[in-house]
């Protein structure tokens, strides 16, 4: 099972920025799409973005596109979530999981995620 400790999270203004990071835990990230989703109070889960095994191919959910940019260091077992103008409406739980990068959609177990909270 595809274990990953996320990391960066906490309290930032309106246009502020984070990086967000996350680690896999005892398997090697290379052959697998891994993806940022994050869930709202009161809300249902969803898809932030997502990276292919390589790097090569990304996809964005329309309401982060321009704003964040997912990136991933293979040789370190890595992937990031670069965050950059934050809006309120960003605050959430922020989750690490493999993904199917087309569809932004969850394919693997949850962790506990890191809190990034956007407010003034």
């Amino acid at each position: 099972q595809l274990q990953f400790v996320e990391s960066g999270g906490g309290l930032v203004q309106p246009g502020g920025s984070l990086r967000l990071s996350c680690v896999a835990s005892g398997f090697s990230l290379d052959y697998y799409d891994i993806g940022w989703f994050r869930q709202a109070p009161r809300k249902e889960r969803e898809g932030v973005s997502c990276i292919k095994s390589n790097g090569g191919r990304t996809n964005y959910a329309d309401s982060v596109k321009g704003r964040f940019t997912i990136s991933r260091d293979n040789a370190k077992n890595m992937v990031y979530l670069q965050m950059n103008s934050l809006k309120p409406e960003d605050t959430a739980v922020y989750y690490c999981v493999a993904c199917d990068l087309w569809e932004l959609a969850p394919l693997g177990s949850w962790g506990q995620g890191t809190q990034v909270t956007v407010s003034s």
